[in-house]
């Protein structure tokens, strides 16, 4: 007879996985310069540097990760929609 928390046990390990990617990619930096445009992002998306020749805006710093997070929703609806969720993981129909 199958251990019906087992799967319970496969999420948590999971779970704990994508927390320490999520916390490795957080102290992740990605630096693009081109001409006098300089962007500095953080792994998990957050833009923690935007300057125009040599000048920033914490405004449109703001705004930006706004909008990269919206699209982020946005992203993560579509997968659910398409794969049902976690029902699929847990061997439930959508």
């Amino acid at each position: 007879m199958a251990n019906p928390f087992g799967k319970l046990g496969d999420l948590k390990r999971l779970r704990d996985q994508a927390m320490q990617i999520q916390k490795q990619l957080k102290a992740e930096e990605v630096v693009v310069e081109e001409g006098d445009v300089r962007v500095v992002i953080s792994g998990d998306q957050e833009i923690r540097e935007f300057t125009v020749a040599g000048i920033s805006s914490p405004q449109a710093i703001a705004t930006l990760n706004r909008a990269i997070k919206k699209s982020q929703k946005v992203a993560a609806q579509k997968l659910q929609e398409m794969g049902g969720g976690l029902g699929g993981l847990l061997g439930g129909g959508a």
